[in-house]
């Protein structure tokens, strides 16, 4: 992946964090509701940072270590989505981007981190 290439990913997740942010505040303010905002708060922001940390990242064990870090928490917030969706916090239609983004996120993150195992492994 390139500079340009990674610098667009960044943006994809600031962007996706934003969306998060941008959800959690139409959530209900009782207990369920002020429950989930805070675990999807916390996992769906956090891949942005996460990502910029890979991008620094000292050796590639330290990259595959941080990028697992960014797929734990992506994989976190799918699961928060479903619960929304489950629990009747949100209807699932105004989701269906932010669901279809985490995946193919997810997506590129497993095979950047599938492409740098394996060249650790020819190593």
């Amino acid at each position: 992946m390139d500079q340009n290439d990674a610098n667009v990913l960044e943006d994809r997740f600031v962007d996706f964090a934003g969306r998060i942010i941008k959800l959690v505040r139409k959530f209900p303010r009782d207990v369920a509701g002020n429950h989930v905002a805070h675990q999807i708060l916390r996992s769906g922001t956090s891949p942005a940072p996460n990502y910029g940390e890979a991008r620094s990242a000292e050796s590639d064990a330290d990259f595959v270590h941080k990028m697992s870090v960014v797929l734990k928490e992506l994989n976190e917030t799918r699961i928060w989505l479903k619960i929304i969706v489950r629990g009747e916090l949100m209807r699932e239609s105004p989701l269906i981007s932010l669901m279809d983004e985490n995946s193919q996120l997810a997506k590129i993150i497993s095979a950047s981190i599938r492409t740098v195992r394996q060249r650790m492994s020819k190593k």
